[in-house]
């Protein structure tokens, strides 16, 4: 059975980590760089470095701060932010990112996945999905959050797939920030029409979450951001509940 990961995100805002709640009211959370080394020697399985204003402000993800971010990590370093194009992909792999995270633009012109898989590969292409709940499903938003669009979650996760994704990074937008626990519902539909790995994002607070999580979930990994920044919780002391659980861990 592959070992379930726990992902710390890195929402970086002019430079600087910042998070908030629901994707608003950020306030400041530390320095991306020494953060990130933090979380990569306290046994983070991988990192999500996401520009929360580059596709607001359409200009291209900070390379100097990736390339940085990159150096002091030694787990799989996936980032996202401002990517239109092969060309801005290639700019990210080679300051040191494994992954590429695609979401505002991807929703504008699908076949980015395609040209990204083709290029780089499925493996290091991610479809990032920010939802909120409506009274028709769950709808997409992008330009981190600020806009809606008409497409319902699970049908985009689906056609994302088809066209070359081969992970999904999902974000509740319900849920983010609040600590009360992921989305499950969200998550169980996204799964049950994909077959790509799934990232569950929004709503961790607790050890117990990230338990029900991956005991009522086909998600491959949790990310969480606010609980290790402010050091509710450890990622080492999540895993070590999750190994009491039986669920496969990579223990340090």
């Amino acid at each position: 059975m592959l070992a379930k990961r726990i992902v710390v995100c890195l929402d970086v805002a002019n430079g600087r980590v910042v998070k908030g709640t629901n994707f608003v009211n950020l306030r400041d959370a530390g320095d991306p760089v020494e953060l990130a080394k933090r979380y990569s020697n306290e046994g983070a399985d991988e990192i999500v470095f996401l520009d929360i204003n580059a596709s607001h402000e359409v200009r291209p993800t900070i390379l100097d701060v990736v390339s940085k971010t990159a150096r002091e990590v030694f787990v799989p370093l996936a980032v996202g932010g401002g990517v239109r194009s092969v060309g801005d992909a290639r700019l990210l792999l080679n300051a040191g990112a494994d992954k590429i995270c695609v979401n505002s633009a991807a929703v504008s012109r699908i076949d980015l996945l395609t040209e990204l898989s083709s290029e780089f590969g499925a493996q290091a292409t991610v479809l990032a999905i920010d939802a909120k709940n409506s009274d028709h499903g769950w709808k997409v938003y992008i330009k981190g959050g600020r806009q809606a669009t008409d497409l319902e979650a699970a049908n985009w996760a689906r056609l994302g797939q088809n066209a070359g994704a081969g992970e999904i990074l999902l974000t509740s937008m319900d849920t983010d920030g609040v600590r009360n626990g992921f989305d499950l519902n969200l998550v169980n539909a996204i799964c049950a029409v994909t077959s790509i790995p799934v990232i569950a994002s929004g709503g961790a607070g607790s050890a117990q979450h990230f338990v029900n999580l991956f005991t009522t979930t086909e998600a491959s990994a949790g990310l969480a951001a606010s609980i290790f920044h402010e050091k509710a919780t450890s990622i080492s002391s999540i895993k070590q509940v999750l190994n009491e659980e039986n669920i496969t861990v990579r223990l340090a």
